[in-house]
């Protein structure tokens, strides 16, 4: 005889955004997706959800301004805690530690206290007073709010989207660590491929470098324009958003403004991907750069910093480089691509195989089973 089908989950996301933009938005687009497709129930408690309408989803809007974060982030923790409490269904999960409820899980992309060991670096995303006040004040109320969510008694799972994040929690917040896991993002392996048809040569015969993000202090923007200055037959276009002419401005004090293409941020980073040689992120901190993951996809070969989650992915000289935050060595790697077609062709194909063994259809699947374990 059959065994019956397992009971539908009823479970409540809680998240600042969900949409096609940002690593972590895009995660929880692909996340509930399944959990929608696999008959599960899901409330998203959220400031905005760009998700289609679906039977078995309950959106319940958080109210109030996003901008400036100093003022978003508590009001949000004070009005999305009250939703779940008094609507909230089935388990609790919360993306990062933004309820004061008690929560079955919450995943982290980004941990706080291990930034904060970085202190020379700011997540502002301009370089004015009151951007670096506004930083140094969300930081502040970041480390609390962590401290406070990622304890027993107020979370019994802490997921880390890589295994470098899962260390940090371990270090950073000894009473959970038994308690961490690793569930590491997917990538969209259909709509992040390479193009059908090989990569024509640009006009100006120059290598077409590409740099996804927003934050480009943090990744390292500064540097890889810095970089454009010793190779000399290397373009880079920038997708994000940011400021960007304060970073056009150094463009032009190296020489380089003519090879610096700003695009603004797009829902359509494949197409860039499909445009590029290489992808290029000398970050100073990720938790697991979902971009990295998608630009191999896209078959590029792979120039970042040796940064959580970069770790699970690149293979040193086999599908890209391991890089440092220095010009001169970012641009070393530039130029030994630009010299060497047969390389990059050999690294954006192990780039490609590589990122096959990531699918959305696993992360969907571990999630749902941490689901079931915790419910019962």
């Amino acid at each position: 005889m059959a065994e019956p089908a397992p009971a539908p989950l009823e479970v409540t996301i809680v998240a600042n955004d969900i949409g096609p933009e940002g690593g972590m938005e895009r995660q929880l687009t692909e996340l509930i997706g399944g959990l929608l497709a696999a008959g599960d129930r899901v409330t998203v408690v959220s400031w905005t959800c760009s998700l289609p309408a679906h039977p078995n989803l309950r959106w319940l809007r958080v109210p109030g301004p996003a901008r400036p974060f100093s003022l978003g982030y508590p009001l949000f923790l004070a009005l999305a805690s009250a939703l779940v409490r008094l609507r909230g269904r089935g388990l609790v999960h919360s993306t990062g530690a933004i309820v004061l409820n008690r929560t079955a899980l919450s995943t982290v992309h980004f941990c706080h206290h291990g930034f904060a060991s970085l202190p020379e670096l700011s997540r502002a995303s301009r370089s004015g007073p009151a951007h670096r006040v506004n930083a140094w004040i969300v930081r502040r109320m970041s480390l609390l709010a962590e401290s406070w969510c990622y304890r027993p008694g107020r979370a019994r799972r802490l997921v880390g989207v890589s295994g470098g994040l899962a260390c940090e929690l371990r270090e950073h917040f000894p009473r959970m660590r038994e308690r961490v896991m690793v569930i590491p993002n997917g990538v969209d392996t259909e709509r992040f491929s390479p193009p059908a048809e090989p990569r024509e040569a640009p006009a100006s015969g120059r290598l077409q470098a590409l740099f996804v993000g927003s934050e480009w202090e943090r990744k390292g923007l500064r540097l890889a324009i810095a970089a454009l200055a010793e190779a000399p037959a290397v373009e880079l276009t920038v997708v994000g958003a940011g400021d960007a002419d304060a970073f056009g401005a150094l463009a032009r004090e190296a020489g380089v403004a003519d090879r610096v293409h700003f695009a603004g941020p797009t829902t359509d980073t494949a197409s860039w991907y499909r445009r590029a040689d290489l992808f290029l992120l000398p970050t100073a901190y990720e938790a697991a750069p979902l971009v990295t993951y998608e630009a191999a996809a896209s078959g590029l070969p792979l120039l970042v910093t040796r940064v959580n989650g970069v770790e699970d992915l690149i293979r040193d000289g086999a599908n890209g480089w391991f890089i440092r935050r220095d010009p001169a060595d970012i641009a070393a790697r530039l130029n030994a691509l630009r010299a060497d077609p047969q390389l990059r062709r050999e690294m954006g194909e192990a780039a490609r195989r590589d990122s096959l063994e990531y699918s959305w259809a696993r992360v969907v699947e571990r999630y749902r089973e941490l689901y079931a374990e915790l419910s019962r």
